[in-house]
């Protein structure tokens, strides 16, 4: 099967990748290298260029090991919204030896805390808005703290409207022992330069657990280079492309699919610090971009703000995409305005981003595509691990370079997660899919149980974990509910203590509750009440009735 869809493999393009023996700092060094006065970073008309980006990455990566005693292997903790400051310090960190935590700036303080206290990040990076949600409990366990300021690198007079968090003040309490970023890079400590292999850990990216808690994924410098190299090559962004990055960079689309891609290409990355589609058509106008990599969400917003008469676009070559299927409707208008089809891809966290991508010449429609680069893939019977022929539903398995090394601290959700068929190592996505006759994969539906909200996973047990700590909650089920812009959103199932009365107080009582105790995009933006949960014949509460019942409705 794999065999198959090479017939449709992109021409020009090698079979297979040649992994280099470094890390994958020496790719950052050598884009430096070869145009240092190139723009590298564009931050609403502020430039950071390739040799200032390479001069305090140097510098950052001095800082951490002289000031902080950072040795290979520590983990940084990064806690920072997309700006300069995230890809410098992710490159100084990575430079100085460190394994990167990003934290994403939408977890609140509990799951921040589980996460730095189970990566044992002594370093942290932190934006100086979201200090507060830093518990005192927390900011003990961290022995360095270099908190970030937004406006640091905003020109005075931006070429396009910014988000007011980049022009508020500083909101936060910062400890008196923090270090400002400004005095890291007046320090201008030299670094100490270090022997890091392909093979050496690069990140800890955490994503929700399927039994409530969140599970750190152990990427190598490996997997990094290969699918931002990869992803690079496919696309045909190089030294002269232009990018728009729009996805959090503390998610693999964000790091892997638009940081690292530029990183690698030595290309321009016209970064975003948050979503705004008059700024991001005035952005793409006025620098002519050349790529962008999004979630099918965001792109139909950007059509539905564009003047017919302004923002023509022309200069995107390459429109490509992952996390929710496109629908069939906007991927037309895309065609129909700019010529250009959506190429979309599969991959995840574990998997430190792609492991499927449409051919660019031979895109299919709400398509996986085919294996990537250096990646095995099959459908196989979940229960038996027979694989499938074609058109029969089973799980989708991968093996490659690009799969991580396992759960940080959790052997037993390390053991689940890979299975051994004729003695070679799968990683079990847990998603269900079927590969047609020409060796395309299609997504079919979800083996595990998980909500896939703006392109974000969410994990129900997760969830419903935090709603029982609610005074009015008795039991709580999660599901997903469909949803035309965010393709699903998270519904809660409620029955509620005896003396809670069902009503909208009640109800918005609780939904205000969950924002201040969770990430934005785990927070249910529905809740119904029941007098009682339906159940299996083990006694279980019966999720899959209640999700039938939710999309037939």
């Amino acid at each position: 099967m794999q065999n198959r869809s090479k017939q449709f493999w992109p021409e020009g393009l090698p079979p297979a990748l040649n992994i280099p023996e470094s890390g994958f700092s020496e790719c950052f060094s050598h884009s430096a290298r070869r145009d240092p006065g190139k723009t590298f970073i564009n931050f609403y008309g502020s430039i950071v260029s390739w040799a200032q980006a390479d001069r305090e990455t140097d510098i950052i990566a001095g800082f951490l090991q002289s000031c902080c005693g950072l040795v290979q292997g520590d983990r940084v903790a990064l806690y920072v919204q997309n700006s300069p400051q995230f890809v410098l310090a992710f490159h100084g960190a990575l430079r100085a030896g460190g394994v990167v935590v990003p934290v994403n700036p939408m977890n609140v303080t509990d799951e921040v805390e589980h996460i730095i206290r189970d990566s044992g990040a002594r370093i942290a990076f932190v934006a100086d808005d979201l200090v507060d949600r830093l518990d005192d409990s927390v900011l003990s366990s961290i022995d360095h703290l270099i908190t970030v300021t937004y406006g640091d690198y905003l020109i005075e007079s931006p070429s396009v409207p910014v988000p007011e968090a980049l022009l508020a003040p500083q909101r936060s309490h910062i400890p008196t022992d923090a270090t400002r970023w400004s005095s890291v890079l007046e320090a201008a400590i030299p670094m100490t330069p270090l022997q890091i292999k392909s093979d050496d850990p690069a990140t800890i990216a955490y994503t929700s657990g399927t039994t409530g808690v969140p599970k750190g994924c152990m990427n190598t410098h490996a997997a990094m280079t290969i699918t931002a190299m990869g992803g690079a090559l496919w696309e045909g962004l190089d030294e002269n492309a232009v990018m728009l990055g729009v996805a959090p960079l503390c998610h693999m689309a964000g790091l892997q699919l638009t940081m690292n891609r530029c990183v690698y290409a030595g290309a321009t990355l016209v970064l975003m610090h948050r979503w705004d589609p008059l700024a991001a058509a005035d952005l793409i106008e006025r620098h002519r971009v050349t790529h962008w990599n999004g979630v099918p969400l965001l792109i139909s917003d950007l059509l539905r703000h564009l003047n017919e008469n302004r923002n023509q676009l022309s200069s995107i070559r390459m429109f490509s995409g992952g996390g929710a299927a496109m629908p069939e409707a906007v991927a037309q208008q895309l065609k129909m305005r700019f010529g250009a089809d959506f190429v979309e891809g599969y991959g995840m966290t574990e998997t430190m981003c792609q492991t499927h991508l449409n051919p660019p010449a031979r895109a299919k429609m709400q398509c996986l595509g085919i294996p990537t680069f250096n990646i095995e893939a099959v459908v196989a019977d979940p229960e038996t691990l027979a694989i499938l022929q074609p058109d029969q539903v089973g799980e989708i398995l991968v093996r490659g370079p690009q799969v991580f090394r396992g759960y940080w601290n959790n052997p037993d959700a390390t053991r689940a997660a890979f299975v051994e068929i004729e003695g070679q190592s799968w990683f079990r996505t847990g998603d269900l899919g079927r590969i047609d006759a020409e060796g395309y994969f299609f997504f079919v539906d979800r083996l595990k149980r998980m909500i896939n909200a703006y392109g974000y996973k969410v994990w129900p047990a997760e969830v419903e974990a935090k709603m029982f700590e609610h005074s009015s909650i008795r039991e709580c089920c999660i599901i997903g509910s469909p949803d035309t812009r965010r393709g699903e959103t998270v519904k809660a199932v409620v029955v509620l203590k005896d003396g809670v009365a069902a009503s909208d107080e009640t109800s918005s009582d609780i939904l205000n509750w969950a924002k201040s105790e969770m990430a934005a995009y785990k927070v249910p933006r529905k809740i119904e009440f029941v007098a009682e949960l339906p159940r299996s014949p083990t006694g279980k509460v019966d999720w899959r009735q209640l999700q039938r019942r939710e999309i037939a409705s």
